[in-house]
């Protein structure tokens, strides 16, 4: 399979992958312990209605390692990003979509944080083969990466993006093109998933054609007042689940 488009623009997958393979997979087959985390931190408090949070509060709301158990966040970086800037699309009317998927975040928010996570994969066992442990390593690289991005905006900015999305998602059902550079991935199809969490919520099913084979990603979006949560989820090896247990933990953590 290609090296596609749906796997480098969002974020760096593989690095995070490979992070998580060479601590859960050690020589002894088990997984490495982390440093001691400290309590979960609390919920940031909500914004009064119609002013954005400050970046220090949002730094705060979105997940943190002491939030998700069995799982590793890191900070999306800054190569993340410029990576990101360069994605567009062939159809305007999906721009809200591509936005949450590059990273951009939805609407117009006043402040963002975005975290990548990934699901500590099980280790292969202390007297595990070398095909054991081979397999193990590629199940690591196949994982679920979600790009969990929160954002806090004024007014009825939070409403308005929450909205924007429902609208793309019906608007882009037939599927759209997501472009990087020289690289484009297909979207064949958008189709409507299932999440209800906070004020209001929206989930999509994004099917994609990677050379003839079929990839799977998601993406979904809670609001919780002026505050949104999107949550994009894919997969080096192409088909991604939907990232139930970061997605509640986020929302957890909205308050």
């Amino acid at each position: 399979m290609r090296r596609t488009t749906v796997r480098r623009t969002a974020f760096a997958v593989s690095t995070l992958s490979l992070a998580l393979l060479a601590s859960a997979c050690g020589s002894d087959g088990t997984a490495a312990k982390d440093e001691p985390k400290g309590k979960t931190s609390a919920s940031a408090p909500a914004a009064p209605a119609g002013k954005a949070l400050s970046q220090a509060e949002v730094d705060n709301l979105v997940l943190a390692e002491a939030d998700l158990k069995d799982h590793k966040v890191a900070k999306a970086t800054e190569a993340d990003f410029a990576t990101a800037k360069t994605v567009t699309t062939d159809k305007a009317a999906c721009t809200p979509l591509v936005d949450v998927m590059a990273l951009r975040g939805a609407g117009k928010p006043g402040a963002t944080a975005t975290r990548k996570v990934i699901a500590v994969p099980k280790g292969p066992g202390a007297n595990a083969s070398a095909e054991e442990k081979g397999k193990a390593g590629l199940d690591a690289l196949g994982a679920t990466v979600t790009a969990d991005t929160v954002a806090s905006y004024n007014g009825q900015g939070a409403a308005e993006a929450l909205a924007a999305l429902k609208k793309a998602g019906t608007d882009c059902a037939g599927g759209f093109a997501l472009i990087a550079g020289s690289d484009k991935t297909s979207f064949t199809k958008v189709a409507p998933a299932s999440y209800t969490a906070g004020d209001e919520a929206v989930a999509f099913t994004l099917t994609a054609d990677l050379d003839g084979e079929t990839g799977t990603a998601h993406l979904v979006a809670v609001r919780k007042g002026s505050t949104l949560a999107t949550f994009y989820a894919q997969s080096l090896a192409g088909k991604a689940e939907q990232p139930k247990a970061v997605i509640d933990a986020q929302v957890k953590k909205l308050g």
